[in-house]
């Protein structure tokens, strides 16, 4: 039997057999330390809340985070209670990391230059990392930043906090595409699932390319750097799926009473006051003082926010927490799925985030479903803090989910839908959805390079709307005159060559900062909250975000045609391209003394297909985008295409760290690699 092998496509993603499952895992972790030892190892600091011992203070509100959240302690203890393989799945991938770390060192700059040795990772690392990408992925954000504006600004929670299932609430978690062709929508015939999950673009990228086969499976498919299987998008032959964030409340935060005693420190719930799990730890930060840190956990969840000796404390009770589970077990099974029926059955195990869910077989079935731990209890608990000692607000059991069948297409965009609105309240709106369906509907049956023009497109719905309310203003100057008829007479296409686009950013630009400096919003910006929410606390986000509704209703005393006017006249000067203005800023974990990435300029905005948006302000440097783009055919895996924003290889200076960058920025994709792998069996 042949023994494990590496092979790597012309991009540099590799290609990994091993007789078994476990061998497989091991080889994973292996040529991913290989490939991005870096990346691995700032993961883990990251985890465990010890990024500022390496890089300084500017890590700090992260590793306390980390650590009030207990992500370590809770991957420890989950990776305990695994059943017997995926235990030894999980750990086999860990073990590997460890050896692909001991030979990368030499070749990975930044270890140098910060003179550490990479630590061996524990067994349950993986879990922590895993932890790690999705703790901020729920309604935790949401949640602190309604209770921000009833605090600071209560006036303004009418023109800020959404109605329930509005669609002007997602806020940076929006922005993913995944849709379905049935076979009868097909040129093959047989289905065809087609994506871009859209998150912060970090260098290297978070989604790893790989393919993983053994005799029992041979998967291709986007894994989490640190973390085994390709859990959110693949291909196993037979069946295929890839997700979006279903946008589903499943993190409810408490006002926490607390209180020292002789007994410790003690936390007031419905039945009176229980004793508070606490601990003290020490965030130590290089080049600055030792911050210590005390750990609350009380039965509601961990104290997040505040603590004992402040005015507040908030504690946040998250499903992974609670069950000890963070569903890696649904990654195992999905890389043996053979069927749609396999691929619901495997999802049935998952935690969180929530996910909307497309998967197509073979067969010719397509199927969309929600996946992961929605908990019951009172519709009060999805408003924001609920008191802590209050009866009625705790979890009572967990939500069942829905799924249906597809019989032509079906598209999921983080909005609100049957399958979605029963588990959530804050949902992207429904720009992009209806505007995926509406080029779906434009032709009547889609080959692979079809789903390029969609993954692409930058029509910007709300810019007519917007515009419209131009069409009637007096008193403008000429250039100003000028502008809004060249404005209203544009494409309202967001591509980064185009001048029009710009001056559209410009004027827009103008009318949020007359919005944002209003009494009711200007408040807003001085908040209290730890740094690491930063990006869901930004009030030009937030106000970008609800524009249309606050045009139609705005602040009193607001003049929005005064505004509208001025914005004509600030902008009716600039000239530059919109990517002049958007432009890329990858967000990449450097060592002391490293230059920082470089900006690139990019096509596409918030409410297009094609949804690279602005973080954490309203300006119009890009943060997020498609973190990958996929078509996955069901008629031969051969013919399926992905990429990625920069390339296969983490690693500096590595020929496949950038090489795919310039096919994303065009919107080309590659074939997913296809190479005969494993023993050949005689002829």
């Amino acid at each position: 039997m042949t023994g494990p092998t590496v092979v790597r496509d012309p991009w540099g993603v590799p290609q990994l057999w091993a007789p078994d499952v476990i061998t497989l895992s091991r080889l994973h972790g292996w040529v991913t330390a290989l490939d991005r030892a870096w990346q691995l190892t700032t993961l883990r600091w990251r985890s465990e809340g010890r990024m500022a011992q390496h890089l300084g203070h500017n890590w700090v509100s992260a590793d306390v985070f980390a650590r009030q959240a207990r992500l370590e302690d809770t991957a420890r203890r989950a990776h305990e209670r695994l059943d017997d393989e995926t235990r030894a799945w999980v750990t086999a991938y860990a073990d590997g990391v460890t050896a692909g770390l001991a030979e990368a060192t030499a070749q990975t700059p930044e270890l140098a230059a910060l003179e550490v040795e990479p630590e061996p990772w524990q067994p349950w690392t993986p879990l922590s990392t895993l932890l790690l990408q999705h703790v901020l992925f729920g309604s935790l954000p949401a949640k602190l930043w309604r209770d921000h504006v009833r605090r600071v600004s209560p006036a303004a929670r009418q023109l800020l906090d959404a109605a329930p299932g509005s669609g002007d609430g997602d806020g940076p978690a929006g922005g993913s595409n995944a849709w379905a062709v049935a076979g009868v929508r097909s040129a093959t015939g047989l289905p065809m699932v087609a994506g871009d999950p859209h998150r912060t673009i970090e260098l290297p990228g978070v989604y790893q390319q790989v393919r993983l086969a053994c005799p029992d499976f041979d998967v291709v498919g986007f894994a989490f750097a640190g973390v085994p299987g390709v859990p959110h998008f693949g291909h196993a032959g037979p069946v295929a799926w890839g997700i979006t964030n279903a946008m589903a409340d499943c993190h409810d935060v408490y006002v926490e009473d607390l209180r020292r005693s002789n007994h410790g420190l003690e936390a007031r719930g419905p039945d009176g006051w229980a004793p508070a799990d606490t601990r003290i730890e020490t965030v130590t930060v290089a080049g600055g003082v030792p911050v210590t840190v005390e750990i609350v956990e009380t039965a509601r969840g961990c104290v997040v926010v505040g603590g004992p000796d402040e005015d507040r404390a908030l504690s946040v009770r998250m499903a992974p927490r609670v069950l000890l589970d963070t569903g890696i077990a649904s990654a195992l099974a999905l890389l043996r799925a053979r069927s749609t029926q396999d691929v619901e059955a495997a999802w049935a195990g998952w935690v969180e985030p929530v996910n909307a869910v497309l998967t197509a077989d073979d067969t010719g079935r397509v199927v969309e479903l929600t996946a992961g731990r929605v908990p019951l209890r009172h519709n009060d608990n999805r408003e924001g803090p609920v008191p802590a000692w209050e009866p009625g607000h705790e979890w009572t059991g967990w939500a069942e989910h829905g799924r249906a069948p597809v019989d032509d297409v079906a598209v999921h965009a983080n909005h609100s839908s049957a399958l979605t609105s029963p588990h959530g309240r804050d949902f992207a709106s429904d720009a992009r959805v209806d505007r995926i369906a509406d080029l779906l509907a434009g032709k009547a049956t889609f080959d692979v390079d079809d789903h390029r023009g969609i993954h692409m497109d930058t029509f910007h719905s709300p810019a007519p709307r917007l515009l419209a309310r131009t069409r009637h203003l007096a008193g403008l100057s000429p250039a100003a005159e000028g502008l809004r008829e060249e404005l209203l007479a544009w494409d309202a296409r967001m591509d980064a060559d185009s001048v029009q686009a710009g001056r559209y950013a410009a004027w827009r630009a103008a009318v949020l900062r007359d919005l944002c400096a209003h009494p009711l919003l200007a408040p807003l910006v001085a908040g209290d909250l730890p740094t690491v929410f930063a990006p869901w606390m930004s009030v030009g986000s937030r106000v970008l975000q609800r524009l249309e509704a606050l045009l139609d209703d705005p602040p009193a005393g607001f003049d929005v045609e005064a505004a509208l006017a001025a914005g004509l006249e600030a902008a009716a000067a600039h000239e530059g391209t919109w990517g002049e203005r958007h432009r890329l800023a990858a967000v990449v974990v450097v060592a002391p003394g490293e230059p920082p990435a470089e900006h690139v300029s990019v096509s596409g905005d918030r409410d297009c297909v094609l949804a690279t948006s602005s973080l954490p302000d309203a300006d119009d440097v890009a943060v997020q985008g498609p973190a990958a783009r996929y078509v996955w055919d069901l008629s031969d895996r051969s013919r399926s295409r992905w990429v990625v924003p920069h390339g296969a290889v983490g690693r500096t200076g590595d020929p496949h760290q950038l090489d795919q960058q310039p096919l994303w920025l065009a919107g080309e994709l590659v074939p997913v690699p296809d190479d005969r792998l494993g023993p050949r069996r005689p002829a």
